[in-house]
């Protein structure tokens, strides 16, 4: 293409793409991100006033129901909807990170619950698992060195 039909084309494609309204964005995914939040916080609350966790295990307590409620939401096709509303607003939370594994391997529905998604969940989750433990090792040992000279 000459540099004419090139400037053309490009002005063309300006034209036609849909422009991204970014405050309407901005503050869905504030908003969406902070109600998150506040279920996470009030899921907190009720282990610790019902069911008598200490405050540490009330949060790995929550840690744990709000990615069950973000696998579940992604499996049911729910999580999917509320990320093209609210952007970055849905993958922040820990909620994102249940719907970031178990996205890819709902691909493989056709080819059964076990086989198909349960086989894929873990080929998919390995490595974030692999990473996040090897990373808390590595962040460990920065630690425990540091401190070993105080």
């Amino acid at each position: 293409m000459s540099q004419n039909q090139d400037k053309n084309y490009k002005k063309y494609v300006d034209e036609i793409s849909p422009k991204p309204t970014y405050l309407k964005n901005y503050i869905l995914a504030f908003i969406v991100g902070g109600i998150i939040c506040m279920i996470g916080q009030g899921i907190n609350d009720l282990y610790m006033q019902f069911a008598n966790l200490d405050k540490m295990s009330a949060a790995s307590a929550t840690s744990i129901t709000l990615i069950f409620i973000g696998a579940f939401l992604t499996g049911l096709g729910v999580y999917d909807l509320i990320g093209k509303r609210a952007g970055a607003g849905s993958i922040i939370p820990i909620t994102g990170f249940a719907n970031s594994i178990v996205s890819p391997a709902m691909e493989f529905k056709r080819e059964g619950y076990v086989l198909g998604v349960g086989a894929n969940l873990f080929k998919i989750a390995g490595p974030v698992l692999v990473y996040g433990i090897g990373s808390s090792i590595l962040c460990g040992l920065v630690y425990f060195i540091l401190n070993m000279f105080k």
